[in-house]
């Protein structure tokens, strides 16, 4: 922003939306001018704005971070893993911890971002470079996080990150964005994650998303409900409501376990494979109503958990 002449210094606290919503709609050179810390002026040739302020007294102040675990990363990569999970992060007004992603920060050297709304979860690791103590959770608000993900996209650096006990900033070019945490505790969701489901499915990604959104056209009413009927290389789909009718499809795929059948909701599969990158994906099952594991295949860093619907 190229101030071009300041007469006086001094400080206001704007209504953020009513100023910029004015700014915009204005042409030329703007004069901007207090009536003490009350009210602003805006001024741009015929037109003016003359805005309520408050103190600036009042506006909260910006916390301490010496004492803050700090650590650089890649835009890119910090920007790829708040898309993987944040699509699975909760709406709840209850239960709002989960309306968040969780920053997780492990020793060695280990930061897991997690989303999960009880029902469905994601999660992805990466190895920041620097040495991790003590375990860190930190819940960042779902709003913040799309936030940063959008500020993230136009950074031109590496991104700087401190992290404190009830808030973080990211320090992204010239923009400081600050995030105050969720106070609570996030679930344990390492407890959540199946590590022996033995009924594997490994397809293309492509063709199942596809399946998966023909076959769930007449389910969107009842959850999206899809029924999975697994035989040795094939996977046969079928969906139904009474209100609308039936729909059936069927794909090749890897699987050499027993006859099975498990139901799920199709938006969550397609959510958890729409933003994996790799040709194939691995579908672990264990029993009808147990957590599935959705993995690309030949990446160990992200994970998706959905649990089925009774059928």
């Amino acid at each position: 922003l190229q101030v071009i002449e300041v007469q006086e210094p001094g400080s206001l606290c704007l209504p953020a939306k009513k100023f910029y919503e004015a700014v915009r709609e204005m042409e030329g050179e703007l004069v901007i001018q207090s009536e003490g810390s009350e009210w602003v002026k805006i001024k741009s040739g015929k037109t003016s704005f003359r805005l309520a302020c408050m103190s600036p007294d009042e506006f909260p102040r910006w916390p301490e971070t010496k004492d803050a675990l700090e650590f650089e990363m890649e835009p890119a990569l910090l920007q790829d893993m708040i898309t993987k999970t944040i699509f699975s992060a909760g709406e709840q007004e209850t239960r709002y911890t989960l309306n968040s992603v969780l920053f997780h920060l492990k020793p060695p050297s280990e930061l897991r971002l997690v989303s999960t709304d009880g029902h469905r979860l994601a999660a992805i690791k990466t190895n920041i470079g620097i040495s991790v103590d003590t375990e860190i959770k930190a819940i960042v608000p779902k709003k913040a996080a799309s936030e940063l993900k959008s500020l993230l996209q136009k950074a031109d650096s590496s991104v700087k990150i401190k992290v404190a006990s009830n808030h973080m900033a990211f320090y992204i070019d010239s923009i400081v964005f600050l995030v105050m945490l969720i106070e609570g505790s996030y679930p344990n969701y390492e407890d959540v994650i199946p590590t022996e489901n033995d009924r594997v499915l490994i397809a293309d990604r492509e063709s199942l998303i596809k399946v998966l959104k023909r076959v769930s056209i007449v389910s969107r009413e009842r959850q999206n409900a899809v029924k999975f009927t697994l035989s040795s290389g094939l996977l046969h789909l079928s969906a139904s409501s009474p209100e609308v009718g039936e729909a059936e499809d069927e794909i090749e795929v890897e699987y050499s376990a027993d006859d099975f059948a498990i139901g799920f909701n199709a938006k969550y599969l397609i959510e958890a494979m729409s933003v994996m990158e790799e040709e194939k994906v691995s579908i672990k099952m264990k029993e009808p109503l147990s957590a599935t594991v959705v993995e690309p295949v030949g990446n160990e860093n992200y994970l998706a958990v959905v649990m089925p619907l009774r059928l």
